[in-house]
């Protein structure tokens, strides 16, 4: 296992809500070493330099980590501030959806976490939110224009491009903070015969840079539902629309809802699912 300085993980002030920040983003095994490892460029730009043009208050750059998410959560445990980015070259752990894996190895894509707090919009409705920004963002970058699944993924020329999964902490009734992990695949993994990406002409820090304005907007907003613009948006792009599922249940994929449902038309009616994945019948 490798040891870090702290201040390798963090770009920003040298203070102590800093070092106890570093200290937080650092994640050790049983035998206390360190197994996050930070690193202070990112395809050449400096941390320093990157944590100001992404205007974000704190930057964890790591070369590798388990899973951003579970950074950002220690981040927030801590008191890392809104805003707080978690970005690393390569996780060992990135996760999806109902504990998928993702595949995130190095130097192939964008692997982010945002801390997010204090948050008045539900999941459902922010991780659509955030498909949203990021499908607008990403068509200047793609071969091809990106469709969104719901609820949280992200495709373009019919392969899967990227993900978006939101994590909530709370406090009894009080919810504490939101981490906020996105995938983008900008090179194809070799391994990844059914994964899509950006193209060539996509440099990782500057799709990161064109990302986080709209990614922070989106997050910011306070309306609990979906508006008409978003809603139209979504219809335009979603890639399920008029097709049959098997899941969350058989029947005919008709749209969302301004809370971020899924409504398929089944056997009995129109009913509408909050929750779980949506497998398509051609995907069985």
């Amino acid at each position: 296992m490798c040891a870090a300085e702290p201040s390798g993980a963090t770009g920003g002030r040298a203070n102590a809500h800093d070092d106890a920040a570093s200290s937080a983003a650092r994640n050790t095994d049983a035998s206390g070493d360190v197994v996050d490892v930070p690193m202070r460029t990112f395809d050449g730009v400096s941390v320093e330099r990157l944590r100001s043009e992404l205007h974000v208050p704190e930057l964890h750059l790591f070369a590798s980590t388990a899973s951003t998410l579970d950074v950002a959560h220690r981040l927030g445990a801590s008191g890392a501030p809104h805003g707080a980015l978690v970005l690393a070259d390569h996780q060992t752990a990135g996760r999806g959806r109902g504990g998928k894996s993702w595949s995130s190895p190095p130097g192939t894509g964008l692997w982010i976490t945002i801390l997010a707090r204090p948050v008045t919009t539900v999941p459902p409705v922010m991780t659509v939110r955030l498909g949203l920004a990021a499908a607008g963002v990403l068509d200047l970058f793609a071969l091809a224009p990106v469709q969104v699944k719901w609820p949280n993924d992200l495709y373009a020329g019919g392969r899967k491009l990227g993900g978006v999964l939101v994590e909530a902490r709370w406090r009894g009734t009080s919810l504490e903070w939101v981490a906020v992990g996105i995938g983008i695949n900008v090179t194809v993994p070799g391994h990844a015969a059914r994964g899509g990406a950006l193209g060539a002409h996509a440099g990782r820090a500057s799709v990161l840079r064109a990302l986080m304005p709209p990614l922070r907007a989106a997050i910011d907003r306070t309306e609990p539902v979906l508006d008409a613009g978003e809603i139209a948006d979504y219809d335009v792009r979603d890639l399920a629309r008029d097709r049959a599922c098997v899941e969350p249940m058989h029947g005919i994929v008709r749209g969302i809802t301004a809370g971020a449902e899924l409504i398929i038309a089944a056997r009995g009616g129109m009913v509408t699912a909050h929750a779980g994945s949506l497998t398509l019948s051609e995907d069985v």
